[in-house]
């Protein structure tokens, strides 16, 4: 589309001066590029922000809720509705709800990240929410979604149970860290476990270039807590070897490392990243539509001047 701007200016311009040699401005072109970059920009910057909600991963059982379709559309509805409300002050919940008509009793709960924000919470279990229908369908026994900021689980009474350390899904990059990977990751991950003995739930950290946070189910003891992130620190070090980045979930912890080869990015450092990621989209957001402002106020005072010139 920029070619053909400039090809079109090119035209206008030999029309009107056809006494005199073709006068071509080099300025339009680039101008109208920088300001076509900076709009897409902005267009794309909602899905850097969206990332808090992507899908991780899905759990649906095969078995399916006993009765019909009223008698378990019913509870399920109500347990959506009683975490949806607790989701703006609350990280952490957990209920079960049945009717009294019979239907099947259903426990679910949900957790959020441990450094986001009540407003972001909500919105991550709200879609979290929403996904145990779409991906699961509305009559499976038992369900998790997993997003990047929250997960939300539903399972009828009675419904087999797992080992708290059981491994649930794992993702490794591609990619390999650079001289001492290895030993760095180690570091951090040694410091994260120590951040865990004092009770926490949530912990993150870094060294060097590696960045590294785990975190428990809400009501997981200090001593189950720790545990289980030594399971998953384990599982993530025979997993993913010598991979960049990897995310390994327990059914009641999960770990995450990322390296950095510029160094772990300011902000990250024990806050999980969040408030980082958005720092930089209002960085970014800012800045583009502040050039973008310029661009436009020079491209309209070169129309102005043009039209004086012209005439």
């Amino acid at each position: 589309m920029g070619i053909s701007g400039a090809q079109l200016q090119h035209h206008r311009h030999r029309h009107r001066h056809s006494l005199s040699p073709p006068q071509i401005s080099k300025t339009p072109f680039p101008l109208l590029t920088i300001t076509l970059t900076l709009l897409s920009l902005l267009f794309l910057l909602p899905a850097v922000a969206g990332d808090l909600y992507s899908l991780v991963y899905k759990g649906c059982a095969n078995q399916s809720l006993s009765g019909s379709g009223s008698a378990y559309m019913q509870p399920l509805a109500a347990l959506s509705s009683a975490l949806t409300a607790r989701a703006a002050s609350a990280k952490f919940y957990k209920t079960t709800t049945s009717l009294a008509g019979g239907g099947q009793p259903l426990f679910g709960l949900f957790q959020c990240r441990g450094d986001l924000p009540p407003s972001d919470c909500s919105a991550c279990v709200g879609r979290a929410l929403l996904m145990w229908a779409s991906l699961c369908g509305t009559a499976a026994a038992a369900v998790r979604v997993q997003l990047n900021g929250c997960y939300a689980l539903y399972q009828a009474s009675g419904f087999p149970q797992v080992s708290g350390t059981q491994m649930l899904y794992k993702t490794c990059g591609s990619g390999r860290g650079g001289g001492g990977f290895e030993v760095k990751r180690d570091t951090a991950f040694s410091q994260l476990q120590s951040g865990f003995a004092g009770g926490q739930g949530f912990f993150a950290t870094s060294y060097a270039s590696v960045y590294a946070m785990a975190q428990c189910e809400g009501d997981l003891s200090a001593g189950d807590c720790s545990e289980c992130v030594a399971q998953a620190v384990q599982k993530s070090e025979v997993e993913c070897g010598a991979a960049a980045s990897g995310q390994v979930y327990l059914d009641k912890c999960y770990i995450s490392y990322s390296y950095y080869a510029n160094g772990v990015p300011h902000g990250d450092n024990n806050s999980g990243g969040g408030g980082q990621t958005e720092k930089t989209v209002a960085i970014v957001v800012g800045g583009a539509a502040g050039v973008g402002f310029l661009v436009i106020c020079l491209l309209f005072a070169r129309s102005v001047l043009k039209k004086r010139d012209d005439y």
